[in-house]
């Protein structure tokens, strides 16, 4: 029988795809670019979480649309996108 975590929560930060740096494979933003739930400047992202999931324009995107690590998620062709659209990354964590 698998160990249940006492419980889940999450952590949500919000910015906009103009916040990115980089062309193509390399398009990315920075932690740092994110506000958090309280409305302060992210810093980092969680280091250890269950799952995340990346929202462009407030629609869940797939796995393989993104990848992330505590100092960036990773949009390959984000910077396709308008600058003003905006982005949710919710991190899942116990």
């Amino acid at each position: 029988m698998p160990i249940v975590p006492p419980y889940q929560n999450s952590r949500r930060f919000t910015s906009t795809v103009g916040a990115g740096t980089g062309t193509g494979a390399t398009f990315a933003i920075a932690a740092t670019a994110f506000t958090n739930d309280a409305g302060t400047a992210a810093t980092v992202f969680p280091s250890t979480f269950n799952y995340y999931n990346l929202y462009v324009n407030g629609l869940m995107q797939t796995a393989d649309v993104s990848s992330v690590t505590t100092t960036t998620i990773t949009i390959p062709g984000g910077d396709a996108l308008d600058p003003g659209t905006p982005l949710i990354v919710q991190f899942v964590v116990s």
